[in-house]
């Protein structure tokens, strides 16, 4: 869909989006339509008990001589609490209204409003943001689609006197591609992405200047990798771990930030094998790499000035003569042993070694990792937040803070040594699981064995990874959540200013 910026003009054709203002204020737009309408806006909104509330929204005929299709008013709410995700949803929320109206077009009129907490610029150059967001489709398996189930929307205007807004927009459609390369990966089926053709994805990001190594099972099986391999033993499909170096600071001896993703490609559970119920949805339990890999394009996409590298591992988990068994003990790159009580809380066995792995060979500022991890997740946040983990407070304000900014929230669940303890095995080191009660905080005391003094994060998305429901910005199914995280952590604490 392409998203371009015109001076503020009413079009002739297709749709158009147009804000009210809690309080039924009609803006500049919706004002001109009432009085091509003699009024007949102002007197369908009363009708309709419209007021302006954010993401209401009003479709009505578009006024005789017009030539638009319909108009579309979208509660903006109160100017005062307009920031950059009110205006997303603007967008996002217009659009979907319009998506498979027949209509081709689209404007979506900015137009300026006092009071607002952002700049003109930054409204319209969001509101874009959050139409491209909502224009996502995973559609390439249908092929009998009825035509009125189709997207008609071609091409979308943003009307702004925002001369700026064009430039503002270009960083974030940066991210939109990362955001889409994930929802991409993630929505794929497993007999398409698995470890060897996710990490062809992965080579595809040299060409905006991403270095690309991918290490294969002989490579791990050197570095000692004995808890990765042994999640992916059972699989026909080989194991890999794939580093991408983005170097975009001015210093490029500077310590990086690393981003490391769970990337399990399908999970059946191995040998402590799942029920039927709802396995077909462990194809996006490797959502966390799939993050990962967005991130990095974001990044490259819009130049961040920093060094940033991103390492996914990349299994299948599947049952076989040859897979893992519960009380196997592994040897995890640390060196450390691990009893495997349970090859169904197989993440962290992936995630450990990425993470010593990451730290012995680039030393980095901080780590965060993001998995779909744990069920226990859900239970304690629901699919509102993700978990958050940390060693250290600075990071973990860092990253709700850049969370909240783009609405992909998290909550700090706590650690400590009496969830820790619940990893003590009788024959080795620890086990990979602890009791039922605080799975989600033995599992990140699991991994904190394995970061030793790096500031460290971890971020268990498998309650936000997915969503079974519409929203303004993100249709049902793969969220992205975490690319636009990542970004914003980059942009406001990691990059040269």
């Amino acid at each position: 869909m392409k998203i371009s910026f015109a001076k503020p003009q009413l079009p002739s054709e297709g749709a158009l989006v147009a804000g009210v203002l809690e309080g039924k204020g009609l803006t500049g737009s919706a004002k001109a339509i009432d009085d091509l309408a003699a009024g007949g806006i102002a007197r369908a909104v009363a009708a309709a008990k419209f007021t302006g509330k954010k993401d209401q929204t009003l479709t009505i005929l578009a006024p005789a001589g017009s030539g638009l299709g319909r108009v579309v008013l979208v509660g903006l709410g109160k100017a005062e609490s307009i920031d950059s995700q009110a205006a997303q949803s603007f967008g996002g929320t217009g659009l979907a209204a319009v998506l498979t109206s027949g209509d081709t077009s689209l404007a979506i009129a900015c137009d300026d409003i006092p009071g607002l907490k952002i700049a003109p610029e930054s409204f319209a150059a969001q509101a874009a943001f959050g139409a491209r967001l909502r224009s996502y489709r995973f559609g390439k398996y249908f092929t009998k689609e009825k035509k009125d189930d189709k997207p008609s929307i071609k091409k979308v205007t943003v009307l702004t006197a925002a001369s700026g807004a064009k430039a503002a927009f270009a960083p974030l459609d940066a991210v939109a591609d990362g955001v889409f390369l994930t929802r991409d990966v993630v929505s794929e089926p497993a007999n398409v992405i698995h470890p060897e053709s996710l990490a062809d994805e992965c080579r595809k990001l040299s060409a905006l200047g991403v270095e690309v190594e991918v290490l294969g099972e002989k490579q791990m099986k050197k570095l000692g990798m004995g808890a990765l391999l042994g999640v992916g033993q059972g699989s026909d499909r080989e194991s890999q771990l794939v580093v991408m170096r983005w170097q975009g600071a001015k210093d490029a001896e500077a310590a990086p930030l690393a981003l490391i993703g769970k990337g399990v490609c399908f999970d059946s559970g191995g040998i402590s094998i799942k029920p039927a119920g709802g396995m077909e949805e462990m194809k996006w339990d490797m959502a966390g790499a799939g993050a990962v890999i967005g991130a990095m394009k974001a990044l490259a996409g819009r130049k961040a000035k920093a060094n940033v590298v991103g390492i996914v591992g990349l299994v299948e988990n599947m049952p076989s003569g040859n897979a893992q068994r519960p009380g196997d003990v592994v040897t995890s790159m640390s060196g450390q042993t691990i009893e495997v009580i349970n090859t169904d809380a197989e993440g962290r066995l992936v995630l450990c070694d990425a993470l010593w792995y990451a730290k012995e060979r680039f030393k980095p500022s901080a780590m965060i990792d993001l998995a779909t991890l744990t069920g226990a997740i859900i239970i304690a946040l629901g699919n509102e937040y993700a978990g958050l983990f940390a060693s250290q407070d600075k990071l973990a304000e860092r990253i709700t803070a850049a969370g909240g900014k783009v609405g992909e929230p998290v909550w700090r669940l706590p650690l400590g040594d009496a969830y820790d303890k619940q990893l003590k095995s009788d024959i080795a080191d620890m086990k990979n699981v602890g009791g039922r009660e605080g799975g989600s905080i033995t599992a990140a005391q699991f991994l904190k064995r394995f970061v030793a003094d790096t500031p460290w994060a971890h971020i268990d998305i498998a309650g936000t990874a997915w969503t079974k429901k519409d929203s303004a910005t993100c249709p049902k199914g793969a969220s992205a959540f975490g690319v636009r995280l990542l970004d914003q952590l980059v942009a406001d604490h990691y990059e040269d200013k």
